[in-house]
């Protein structure tokens, strides 16, 4: 799908490539990271991104290449690592990420992914998010790939069945929480959005967070 890009586009994902260079240097290749970029274009899908073909690849892009690094330990792991995954990663997932970010204060690095991503997310899960602070604005529905769960310390699936792979060694946790996307009324949504942040702040209990808002 990269070659189908017009060259402006392309000149610009050549240019942020060129960024991710200098970050990994020492880490990964040229060719490597080259191949990530090209790789999470195609997965991210050109019809879902449209003018926003650069800026969101390099950002799905330099988490694979960071979830790479700490699996094979070439990065150093900072902070305990979460990985949230539902279906479209559209609401429960994104929210979930969210508000672990938030709770904590950034204490614990977070991703979230779907086994089915939606194309955006879903605005009523935005709204309910930015009443408590989350602004999702900038948040995309992301697939779900290996190395983002070879680098989580606990993976918790929202409905997604058996999507994720099973690596040994690590927490994995199913939420059996509702999905908004068939919720009849922003209440709703907020009901659901309350139900994860109760289970948020018992994970980052147990994972010895303290919290930084409650």
């Amino acid at each position: 799908m990269t070659d189908m890009l017009d060259p402006v586009t392309r000149q610009h994902v050549e240019r942020l490539t060129e960024g991710l260079v200098d970050e990994f240097s020492g880490v990964f290749s040229r060719e490597t990271i080259a191949r990530y970029i090209a790789e999470s274009t195609d997965l991210l899908g050109g019809s879902k991104l449209t003018v926003f073909v650069p800026v969101l690849a390099h950002r799905f892009a330099r988490e694979r290449l960071k979830a790479v690094g700490q699996a094979e330990g070439k990065i150093a792991k900072e902070q305990p690592e979460v990985l949230f995954v539902c279906v479209q990663n559209a609401g429960r997932s994104q929210m979930a990420a969210g508000l672990v970010t938030l709770r904590s204060g950034g204490a614990v690095h977070v991703r979230s992914a779907g086994s089915d991503p939606a194309e955006t997310v879903n605005p009523d899960v935005t709204t309910v998010m930015t009443e408590v602070g989350v602004d999702l604005a900038h948040a995309f529905p992301k697939p779900l790939t290996d190395e983002v769960v070879r680098a989580a310390d606990v993976v918790v699936t929202m409905g997604c069945g058996d999507a994720c792979p099973i690596y040994p060694g690590k927490r994995y946790e199913d939420w059996v929480v509702a999905d908004p996307a068939g919720a009849a009324s922003l209440d709703d949504v907020r009901a659901i959005r309350d139900d994860i942040d109760a289970r948020v702040a018992r994970l980052l209990d147990e994972l010895g967070v303290e919290p930084a808002i409650s």
